[in-house]
C-alpha cells in the first residue's frame, strides 16, 4: 500500500514538474509583456472599446505564437544555455525534457496560433505573427544573434511586432499609427538588451556570441545604450507630435523618460557595476508604462 502511494506521488511530482518545463519553454514573463503591448495595440485601433472577439482570439493567438517562438528559440540555443549561468537549469540542458518533445511542443503551440488567428481574426494578422515568428526563431536565434553584434537591433524588428499585431487583429489594417507603436518598442529594444549584455558580458564571451560588448568593448556599449536611449525618447514623443494622443501622455512620457534616461546615464558613466543590470529591469516596468500611459490618454480622451 505504502509503494502504492510513494508510487503515485512520484508520478503527480513528475507530471508537475513536466508542464512546468513545458510552461518553462514558453518564457511566460516575455509572452505577457508582449500580450500587454498587443492589447493596448488593440484598444488604440477602436475609437472606443474594441470588438471581444478579435482581442481574445488575437490575444490567444498572439499568446500561443509567442511562445511557440519561444520554444523554438529554447530548442536552438541548448547548446549555448549550457554555456551561461542565467541559463544552464533550463529544461533542454538539464535534459529534463527531450529536444524533439520541445520540437514538438514549439511546432504544434506556433501552429495552434497562427491558426487560430487565421480562423477566428484575419489573415493579415496570421501572416504577421508567422512573419514575426520566423524573424525571431530563425533569424534572429539561429543566424543574427551568432553572426553579428548588431543582431539585437536587426532582429529587434520580430520582437517589436505585437502592438502592431494587437492593432491589425482589431483593424485588418496597417497604418502609420500601429508603426509608430512598432518603432517605439524597436528603438527600446537595443538600450534595454545591451544593458543585460553588459552585465552578462564574460558569460557571452565564453559561449562565444558577439554581443556588442564583447566584441566593441564596454566603454563602447555603455555609449550606445545612452545614444539608443534618446532615440527612444525622442520617439516616444511622435504619439504627442501626429496627434496620436494629448497632453496626458506628454506628461506621463515626460517623467517615465526622466527616470529611463537617468539610468541610462549611469550606465554610460560606469561607475556602478550594478547600474546596468538596474537599467535592464527599470526598462521592463517603462515600456509597460509607456503603453499603459498610451492607453490612459486615449481613454481619457473619451471620456472626459
Amino acid at each position: 500500500m505504502r509503494n502504492a502511494v510513494a508510487d503515485d506521488t512520484t508520478r503527480w511530482a513528475s507530471s508537475t514538474w513536466l508542464w512546468r518545463d513545458f510552461v518553462t519553454l514558453c518564457k511566460p514573463r516575455v509572452v505577457v509583456v508582449m500580450l500587454v503591448c498587443s492589447m493596448v495595440g488593440m484598444a488604440l485601433a477602436a475609437p472606443l472599446l474594441p470588438p471581444p472577439a478579435p482581442v481574445i482570439y488575437g490575444l490567444l493567438g498572439i499568446g500561443l505564437s509567442a511562445s511557440g517562438a519561444a520554444a523554438f528559440n529554447h530548442v536552438l540555443d541548448r547548446r549555448l544555455d549550457a554555456m551561461m549561468v542565467r541559463t544552464q537549469e533550463r529544461p533542454l540542458v538539464t535534459r529534463r525534457l527531450p529536444t524533439s518533445l520541445a520540437l514538438v511542443w514549439a511546432t504544434l503551440l506556433s501552429v495552434l496560433g497562427i491558426g487560430l488567428l487565421w480562423w477566428q481574426v484575419n489573415a493579415l494578422t496570421a501572416w504577421l505573427t508567422l512573419a514575426s515568428l520566423i524573424g525571431y526563431a530563425l533569424i534572429y536565434t539561429a543566424f543574427l544573434k551568432r553572426a553579428t553584434p548588431q543582431n539585437i537591433v536587426i532582429g529587434g524588428v520580430a520582437g517589436a511586432a505585437p502592438p502592431l499585431l494587437g492593432w491589425t487583429a482589431v483593424t485588418g489594417q496597417l497604418g502609420p499609427e500601429p508603426l509608430l507603436l512598432m518603432l517605439i518598442v524597436f528603438a527600446w529594444t537595443p538600450p534595454h538588451f545591451w544593458a543585460l549584455a553588459i552585465h552578462k558580458r564574460d558569460e557571452y564571451a565564453n559561449a562565444g556570441v558577439p554581443m556588442l560588448p564583447v566584441t566593441h568593448g564596454d566603454e563602447f556599449t555603455r555609449l550606445q545604450v545612452w545614444l539608443y536611449g534618446w532615440l527612444t525618447v525622442a520617439v516616444t514623443l511622435l504619439p504627442f507630435a501626429i496627434g496620436m494622443s494629448g497632453l496626458l501622455y506628454l506628461v506621463g512620457i515626460t517623467v517615465l523618460n526622466v527616470r529611463f534616461m537617468i539610468w541610462n546615464w549611469r550606465v554610460w558613466r560606469g561607475h556602478d557595476p550594478r547600474a546596468p543590470i538596474n537599467a535592464f529591469w527599470f526598462s521592463i516596468r517603462y515600456i509597460l508604462y509607456v503603453f499603459g500611459v498610451l492607453l490612459v490618454d486615449h481613454y481619457a480622451s473619451i471620456w472626459l
